[in-house]
């Protein structure tokens, strides 16, 4: 009988711990050319789903910046109100609410050339509960970043890695969850 019980008990506990797992998408920008004016930042951004708690990493030269603006300095570079700006060549950007966000060069003549992205954000099936905190903009060096200083020299050849990748666990499939559990019930049937 008291098998039973922490066998229940650890099959809710993990099967709650899988339902809300989600994975969060870390997205390259611009992949191997980065954050650059050559990049082809709306070509880029076409076949891609945003969602909460993905993450917009920006990786550029030291003539470069990343600003986020309101959609009007947006659609005009206007780059005088900046919600946010970053120059360090290494930025990454949590996407932790839905809706449209705007990102620009802070040099107003690349940002007029094309180096500037629009992102839709949809809603995480998985998200937290309203009032949870929010992440900002990490910089290399910065509290809590683990961000690395870039290596983005203006050579769209230079190798940077792919503009998708699995942060924070990834999806778990129900197939791995089931062989977890099924393995979890057999040991504790042994016991």
């Amino acid at each position: 009988m008291g098998k039973g019980i922490v066998l229940g008990c650890v099959l809710v506990v993990l099967l709650g711990f899988a339902l809300t797992c989600s994975a969060a998408t870390l997205y390259m920008v611009g992949d191997s050319a980065g954050w650059d004016i050559s990049t082809d930042l709306d070509a880029w951004a076409q076949d891609k789903q945003f969602v909460v708690g993905d993450v917009l990493s920006f990786q550029y030269s030291t003539i470069h910046s990343v600003s986020e603006v309101r959609e009007n300095s947006f659609k005009g570079c206007n780059m005088s109100d900046p919600i946010k700006t970053s120059s360090g060549g290494n930025t990454s950007i949590p996407l932790n609410r839905p809706g449209a966000r705007y990102f620009v060069c802070g040099n107003k003549l690349h940002c007029l050339g094309g180096m500037k992205l629009q992102v839709n954000v949809q809603k995480d099936p998985a998200a937290p509960p309203a009032g949870a905190p929010e992440a900002s903009m990490l910089q290399p060096g910065a509290p809590g970043s683990s961000a690395r200083p870039s290596s983005k020299n203006n050579n769209p050849s230079a190798a940077t890695p792919n503009s998708t990748g699995y942060i924070n666990g990834g999806r778990v499939s129900i197939l791995s969850v089931s062989a977890f559990l099924s393995t979890m019930a057999i040991l504790l049937w042994m016991i």
